[in-house]
């Protein structure tokens, strides 16, 4: 099974420049399953559900978020049980949404959990808890089980993907907007890479304009963050899993720049 991972969508940038290139990357990787964070995909802060369609309808099969799911109101109503958006699954369960879905096409399943880290965000559940409370269940229904772990520390992220090592086929670390270098597959076969890293403006800082946030750390006040104008960059991770063993055969870090 070939899966492709596109980290964090950041605003409109990041919105046309997956656009731009799903041609491309479909062609290069042919994957089977297609999977995106949006949490920031709207002005970079939130997903509504028009964007969420956006997403689907150039072919991305399910999208993940974080700690920005609701920061859009409209979102709430359509977090049912049918739509391809997932929030952490170590949030209350009184949230709207749900922490996993099943993916399937031509009898090949893939499930795709969301958990959020608690070093320096806000307060949830225990993640790996929460994780190994439905484990088991998601097992009976699909061997490949693709975890997008939510997280600002690495040694979270790291300790994580330890743990499950073997139990899961891939850790993606999502939310920092900085792709790290560190990708491999561990000793009992599960990818891991702390964070996929960000598909939006290349140029700005973490996606959102220079000038504001320096602004912000020269004077401590308040700012309001847009999105940075100019090129693009596309983050992602392609990964080759083992439909028998659930295991990762290769993973692939994927850095494109825009050219000027």
């Amino acid at each position: 099974m070939k899966v492709l991972f596109i980290g964090d969508i950041y605003g409109k940038t990041g919105r046309v420049i997956l656009k731009s290139n799903i041609t491309r990357l479909r062609e290069r990787y042919c994957p089977d399953y297609i999977i995106a964070n949006g949490e920031n995909v709207d002005k970079g802060k939130g997903i509504t559900p028009t964007l969420l369609q956006e997403l689907l309808s150039i072919g991305v099969d399910a999208v993940t978020s974080g700690n920005h799911i609701y920061a859009k109101k409209e979102i709430l109503p359509v977090m049912g049980d049918n739509v391809k958006l997932i929030r952490p699954i170590n949030y209350s369960k009184a949230c709207p949404g749900k922490g996993y879905i099943i993916l399937k096409k031509n009898d090949s399943a893939l499930c795709i959990i969301n958990v959020s880290g608690r070093v320096f965000m806000e307060p949830c559940d225990d993640p790996f808890v929460a994780v190994e409370a439905v484990l088991d269940e998601v097992k009976k229904q699909a061997t490949n089980i693709l975890i997008d772990f939510h997280a600002e520390a690495t040694s979270e992220k790291t300790a994580f993907a330890w743990h499950f090592d073997g139990r899961v086929s891939a850790v993606l670390g999502t939310h920092t907007h900085v792709q790290t270098a560190d990708e491999r597959i561990l000793p009992f076969g599960t990818a891991f890479v702390c964070d996929v890293g960000m598909t939006g403006p290349y140029e700005g800082i973490i996606g959102a304009s220079r000038d504001a946030v320096i602004k912000k750390f020269l004077t401590g006040m308040p700012a309001f963050f847009s999105c940075q104008e100019g090129k693009g960059q596309l983050n992602a991770v392609f990964l080759e899993l083992c439909e028998k063993t659930g295991k990762t055969i290769s993973i692939e870090r994927i850095n494109w720049i825009e050219k000027d």
